[in-house]
């Protein structure tokens, strides 16, 4: 009977015609066209693009030096070297983040317990040399003082959700 219905499936094309009449079907909706350099598409605000480390209010940066993030990046895209501060404090003296070894999953930025690395909704990035694909803490440090009311928005929206 299984025979029956393929050769007749194949002989009236059956499969094609019900693959053109969903194309068919699409054919005359509205299009969701977006003229992109002028026009920007709707983003989610836990949208995960380039990273970031953020300062506290007094100019401080937030970054204790405690290694969580390093430890659980699944690519080891981060690379952080520390060293105690007259006061006894922890600081960072290094912080890169190898963007063609990151993945984005975010798991930096969850384990991180002062909010110190985030990413942000910035995708529009490119390099040119292979050089520039590495952020260095100052460069990371530029971007979270670039948007740093956007991130602080984000997190006090993503805390709502929790």
């Amino acid at each position: 009977m299984n025979v029956l219905r393929d050769y007749i499936k194949s002989l009236f094309l059956l499969e094609l015609w019900k693959g053109l009449s969903i194309t068919g079907r699409y054919l005359f909706r509205k299009k969701f066209t977006v003229q992109y350099p002028e026009e920007k598409a709707p983003m989610s605000p836990r949208f995960r693009g380039v990273h970031a480390l953020r300062r506290y209010p007094n100019g401080e940066e937030r970054c204790i030096a405690c290694k969580l993030c390093e430890a659980t990046c699944p690519a080891l895209a981060i690379t952080i070297e520390a060293e105690p501060r007259a006061d006894g404090s922890r600081r960072t003296t290094r912080y890169d983040i190898d963007l063609f070894k990151c993945i984005y999953c975010g798991y930096c930025q969850e384990a991180c317990p002062v909010d110190a690395i985030v990413e942000t909704r910035i995708y529009e990035y490119s390099f040119e040399n292979r050089q520039d694909a590495v952020l260095t803490k100052e460069k990371l440090l530029e971007i979270g003082d670039k948007c740093e009311a956007q991130l602080a928005a984000d997190i006090a929206a993503q805390a709502n959700y929790r």
